[in-house]
């Protein structure tokens, strides 16, 4: 497994997104906790949602699909919550199994796709850059989950993550 595959399913700079989202109540996932500054601005609800989001529009265009990014940034996020929460992760854990598979393929990674863009025109890049973005933006809000976890009192997972 190459270290992009690694970044997006296994333990690399982070713990794995599984062991992350692992053994966590559906009632804790639409938690927004408080905290001395105000409250969360999202639930790790609403950040898995948003990153599953994100990662089907980039598979989509690995894939030669046109699909469109949103005209606001909370068409990102979940309307409601009406999706059952283990819907949800096992939605972005497959994802991420996906984008690893693909980051494996090392044959198709400088392929060119396009990403369609709702105000400008559509941006090209290989297939390599579209995984690395979407790693990184997996990572950004896996960050945010830890921390809201942390908050929660429900961090480490059963399977470990990091605690310093």
């Amino acid at each position: 497994m190459n270290e992009l595959a690694k970044a997006l399913i296994s333990t690399s700079a982070f713990a794995p997104p599984k062991n992350i989202l692992q053994a966590l109540p559906e009632a804790a996932a639409l938690e927004k906790p408080a905290s001395a500054i105000g409250g969360a601005t999202h639930s790790i609800y609403e950040e898995v949602w948003h990153m599953a989001y994100w990662q089907e529009i980039s598979l989509d265009w690995i894939e030669g699909k046109p699909t469109a990014v949103p005209i606001h940034a909370s068409e990102g996020f979940p309307p409601d919550t009406s999706e059952p929460w283990d819907s949800v992760r096992d939605r972005f854990l497959a994802g991420t199994q996906n984008a690893a598979a693909i980051a494996n393929d090392v044959d198709r990674l400088e392929v060119i796709v396009e990403c369609p863009n709702f105000d400008a025109p559509a941006r090209t890049m290989t297939i390599h850059d579209q995984l690395v973005s979407l790693a990184a933006h997996n990572a950004y809000h896996l960050g945010r989950v830890v921390l809201l976890r942390q908050l929660l009192d429900t961090w480490p997972p059963p399977d470990g993550g990091y605690t310093w």
